[in-house]
């Protein structure tokens, strides 16, 4: 699949889709948005690939839409915001629904819709150098990208307002401090130590890991008793697959699992 905007590279079980557009701090696009989305399901779909990395190309990891683009626009914005959302969410909602590891290396700046897009990540991963910015209120525009979503969900709707109402920049440290990333590295170190990680969940119980990651997100909607159900359906099918054999086998032999994603 040979794409304009975006980078794919797939090694170790591992696809890194990489946001190319460095001389607009990987601003997104229509082109950019479908290609994501094109990556999202081809990495989905192929057999080998057992987690997913998004970052950027540049000095950013998104700098969220491309406002100049709209600034020339403005006679179709509507036509024009829809495209672009529809194929953005699209890509979010499989990167969501994918049972693989999804990791956002967000490297630089993270703002409007790369904000939003960083945050649907399983696991966050900053470099120290990132700011994260909703920048929405700065243009008179309203979240998309799904941080209406999980940002009250990650830190409550207090501070999601407040991030909105006063376009208020993180560092990466504060972002940690309020739970929006899981770790920080120093820039220097980032790009291996967000490949290291990559590797390890490549190498982890993928269908345990899918079959997790799904409970997670149907407990905000579902009863006590309810999600107690789905818990036990879940471990049900993860007891009746192969990496569960080898994990419970290797940790009664006192031997290290080498799980398969099968």
């Amino acid at each position: 699949m040979s794409f304009q905007s975006i980078l794919v590279d797939v090694k170790d079980h591992v696809a890194t889709i990489i946001l190319n557009r460095p001389e607009a701090y990987n601003a997104l696009t229509i082109p950019l948005a479908r290609e994501l989305f094109e990556a999202a399901v081809a990495a989905d779909e192929d057999p080998e690939v057992r987690c997913i990395v998004v970052t950027g190309s540049g000095k950013a990891f998104c700098a969220g839409g491309n406002v100049k683009e709209f600034a020339g626009n403005l006679a179709r914005i509507g036509a024009l915001l829809k495209e672009l959302t529809t194929y953005l969410h699209a890509a979010i909602s499989r990167f969501a629904r994918t049972p693989k590891p999804v990791v956002m290396g967000v490297n630089g700046v993270a703002a409007g819709g790369g904000f939003s897009l960083a945050l649907s990540g399983d696991f966050v991963f900053a470099a120290e150098s990132t700011r994260f910015t909703m920048a929405y209120a700065g243009i008179a525009a309203t979240p998309d990208g799904s941080s209406s979503y999980f940002l009250p969900r990650l830190i409550g709707i207090r501070r999601a307002i407040e991030l909105f109402y006063l376009n208020r920049s993180l560092t990466a440290h504060e972002a940690l401090e309020w739970g929006l990333v899981n770790r920080v590295v120093p820039d220097a170190e980032f790009p291996e130590a967000l490949g290291a990680l990559a590797r390890q969940l490549a190498q982890g119980p993928t269908l345990a890991y899918g079959a997790g990651k799904q409970l997670f997100h149907h407990s905000f909607s579902e009863s006590l008793e309810t999600q107690m159900e789905l818990e036990t359906e879940a471990i049900d099918r993860s007891g009746k697959t192969e990496d569960f054999k080898s994990g419970v086998t290797a940790f009664a032999e006192k031997k290290m699992p080498a799980f398969q994603g099968r």
